[in-house]
């Protein structure tokens, strides 16, 4: 450990208490995607505090910038996302949502206060490095929908590093998980109506059988997996809702499926896009019907940048010693809009161990109305991204 990190290790255990209440207040208090009104509001309080400047991106995402007093021409941007969930809370704890039917049960809350805490850090240490820390307090994460309002709108035009960190209640508090390439799924919606025409039951073939359509679109699908899709990449096409019908007693006009895919590549992402669309009109024309088909994409693969993790990794092993540091993990098949930060400039996505084998609801899967996150994760995760950010900027690392 260096002078420096030993200036932020002091400046972080100082702050350490009053992270934890903010991320207190932040649980108690969520807000779900587009609706983070308070939580916006708050971190610009605690940011005119520090006398640092703002500006909202959309409604309810917040966008700051540090300014290092020594030279320097360099950018690194963090981000934290802001919005809970749609989940009531059964953990019985002092800091228990106060909002009926709404829950911080992914870590949202820790990233916030974190990252608030990482720009007091910053703000009290400026005299020691050159060069621009944007701080970008994203919205609508769950949804897939912040990242996009950042990146589109400019907010990332210029920067070098871009760098975000995610709680995970599958790692004890002081690991952290810094792997390069694919770390989570694109995530892409679909839904296939298939147009047909109605008759009796007893006269299906004056109709065209809608329902009978979907069916077969659905299994056929399935076989996009194992016969036109190298066994050695990942991939997964699921379909979770089917509607058709209107009596036992009527051929379906009309049917509608939808459902997601998620996918490591790029490449393949595009490919199985065109395969889905391919297959379920060969079907429906095969059967005398048509199909439309909608897409909604709401990001794209998470890829560490290889340079960027490298360095992310530097960094852990000087400040919280080799062991901390998680070299690779099983990508995940959930997304993660981060992802769009990093097509946008080269960066990393660090997992913090938020585990405490002591407290059970620490180590419940995300989005679980159990979930909890051990106070310990906010320092590790003010600490690695104040002291990432000064060491990447100050050519460090």
């Amino acid at each position: 450990m260096n002078e420096l990190e030993k200036v932020i290790c002091n400046d972080v255990m100082a702050d350490h208490q009053y992270v934890v209440d903010l991320r207190r207040y932040f649980h108690m208090n969520p807000e779900t995607a587009k609706e983070e009104f308070g939580t916006a509001k708050r971190i610009e309080e605690e940011l005119d505090k520090l006398g640092i400047e703002h500006k909202r991106v959309g409604e309810t995402g917040v966008y700051a910038e540090i300014k290092g007093n020594l030279a320097g021409d360099k950018t690194i941007v963090l981000r934290a996302d802001i919005d809970a969930l749609d989940v009531e809370e059964a953990h019985e704890c002092p800091y228990k949502s106060t909002i009926p039917g709404k829950m911080h049960a992914c870590g949202h809350d820790a990233h916030a206060a974190a990252l608030v805490g990482a720009a007091r850090i910053l703000a009290a240490n400026k005299d020691k490095f050159g060069g621009t820390v944007r701080l970008t307090f994203q919205q609508g994460e769950e949804i897939g929908y912040g990242a996009r309002l950042f990146v589109d709108g400019g907010y990332l035009d210029g920067a070098d590093r871009t760098f975000g960190i995610h709680v995970s209640s599958a790692y004890d508090v002081g690991k952290v998980v810094a792997s390069v390439g694919p770390n989570n799924a694109s995530v892409d919606w679909f839904r296939i109506s298939v147009h047909g025409k109605s008759a009796h039951v007893s006269t299906p073939h004056l109709g065209v059988d809608a329902l009978y359509i979907a069916s077969q679109i659905v299994v056929a699908i399935q076989a996009l997996i194992t016969r036109r899709t190298n066994p050695l990449e990942s991939i997964l096409i699921g379909i979770g809702k089917l509607d058709a019908g209107t009596a036992y007693n009527v051929v379906a006009e009309e049917a509608a499926m939808e459902g997601t895919i998620r996918v490591f590549s790029p490449e393949l992402r595009k490919a199985t896009k065109e395969r889905i669309e391919l297959v379920a009109s060969s079907i429906a024309a095969m059967y005398g019907g048509t199909v439309s088909i909608e897409w909604k994409d709401f990001t794209s693969p998470l890829i560490n940048d290889e340079e960027s993790t490298l360095e992310v990794r530097k960094v852990l092993t000087s400040v919280f010693g080799k062991d901390s540091v998680v070299e690779s993990r099983t990508p995940s098949l959930g997304g993660d809009d981060f992802a769009e930060y990093i097509l946008k400039v080269p960066g990393c996505y660090a997992f913090v161990g938020s585990r405490n084998p002591e407290v059970p609801e620490t180590g419940v899967a995300h989005h679980n109305s159990h979930f909890d996150v051990d106070d310990g994760a906010l320092s590790v995760m003010v600490n690695l991204m104040s002291s990432y950010a000064i060491e990447f900027l100050n050519g460090e690392v």
